[in-house]
């Protein structure tokens, strides 16, 4: 934390890095979001990691479609719930992708690879995919965010004040309770759309 706060550009910079290589290699990236807001506070935490997680997007997404094409199109034969996504991408890939980074079922390391081997744009893939992260990172970089300021509070060794305590729980609780509408109205609509693709169950 000392040396992020004296080299606030190099370490911005080793952020972002580190969040692309961990999207690539499929290591969960849920403590590199709260990391940034611990790190480098709301608005810039924010800044970072929406750029990292959509360069991370587009790095897994070439490395499926033109390096690992084969062993990606193995694993999702696999998993039977992807192959409806894959199908209803073929008509409207910029929304099945938005609403699957909106919605908590299937986690965004997954989904990087799994939408390479879809015939959606890569346009529209990015364009989704940093307009469906939002949400959730806002969410994780405030909650490292609260974690900074309350670790701050205990070393000093002083008590929070009341007011400061009820306005960041507030906004957490508000923050927690849009994230969970946004996610569970976009977890309804895709499933809508998915049943539509999935193929009927044999009599």
């Amino acid at each position: 934390v000392a040396w992020a706060q004296q080299h606030r550009a190099a370490a911005a910079a080793l952020f972002v890095v580190i969040y692309v290589v961990a999207a690539v290699v499929l290591v969960p990236c849920a403590i590199l979001t709260l990391a940034a807001g611990f790190l480098f506070g709301m608005p810039l935490g924010v800044a970072l990691t929406s750029v990292g997680s959509v360069l991370g997007a587009a790095a897994a997404f070439v490395v499926g479609r033109f390096a690992a094409h084969d062993w990606v199109a193995r694993r999702i034969d696999a998993r039977p719930r992807f192959h409806a996504l894959i199908a209803a991408t073929h008509t409207d890939g910029f929304m099945l992708v938005l609403l699957t980074r909106l919605s908590p079922v299937i986690p965004y390391i997954l989904l990087n690879y799994a939408f390479s081997v879809t015939r959606v744009r890569f346009r529209d893939y990015m364009l989704a995919t940093w307009i469906g992260m939002l949400p959730a990172i806002v969410l994780y970089v405030y909650a490292g965010t609260l974690a900074k300021n309350f670790a701050e509070l205990t070393s000093a060794g002083r008590a929070p004040s009341w007011a400061v305590d009820a306005v960041l729980a507030i906004g957490f609780v508000a923050t927690v309770a849009l994230t969970w509408l946004i996610a569970r109205r976009a977890n309804r609509v895709l499933r809508e759309r998915l049943q539509r693709e999935s193929p009927p169950s044999p009599p």
